[in-house]
């Protein structure tokens, strides 16, 4: 009877331990979603007030305050984004695993095509410098809501995923039922 219960407890203490992983995971999720919004202004702060590299003068990535804050900014971005996929990696959670290395990705596409930019002034290296920064939010954005919260984490006795199958009624995606 005592192997059970040690048994039991042993699990119960590894699915709370798995939830405050994912929890403390949509924390730095939360804090990589600001840190690129962050990221977003300063770039359009530096695209309207700063000097733009033509295909004939460079910039230099410090030339700048505006432009060298972005630069520090980047480099930031890309340690969190290896840090997030370390810690979803460390969860061994599907989905925060694929949308950690999208969004890490994401900030890696993004940061060359800046250098592309800051080489070049080239409307395509901007471009893509946006529509990077916009996939890596949209994936830092769904792991916002779709791990679970700090105070689920403290109150769960069974281990997290994103979705429970419910034969009779759907899809439970954390309390809306989805047909």
């Amino acid at each position: 009877m005592s192997d059970t219960h040690t048994t039991a407890s042993g699990r119960r203490a590894a699915a709370q331990d798995q939830a405050a992983r994912l929890a403390r995971l949509r924390l730095s999720s939360l804090g990589t979603v600001v840190v690129l919004i962050v990221q977003f202004i300063l770039g359009i702060v530096y695209n309207l007030y700063g000097t733009a590299p033509t295909s004939t003068k460079s910039i230099g990535l410090f030339s700048s305050p505006d432009i060298a804050l972005h630069v520090i900014v980047g480099i930031l971005l890309l340690i969190a984004g290896i840090g997030q996929l370390v810690r979803a990696i460390g969860t061994r959670h599907r989905l925060a695993i694929w949308l950690s290395g999208i969004g890490l990705l994401a900030i890696l596409g993004a940061f060359f095509a800046g250098i592309g930019f800051a080489g070049s002034g080239a409307a395509g290296a901007s471009l893509g410098m946006s529509l990077a920064f916009a996939v890596a939010l949209a994936c830092y954005v769904v792991l916002v809501f779709a791990l679970p919260s700090a105070a689920s984490a403290r109150s769960s006795r069974t281990p997290t995923t994103l979705c429970s199958s419910r034969p009779s009624t759907g899809w439970d995606l954390h309390g809306i039922v989805i047909p």
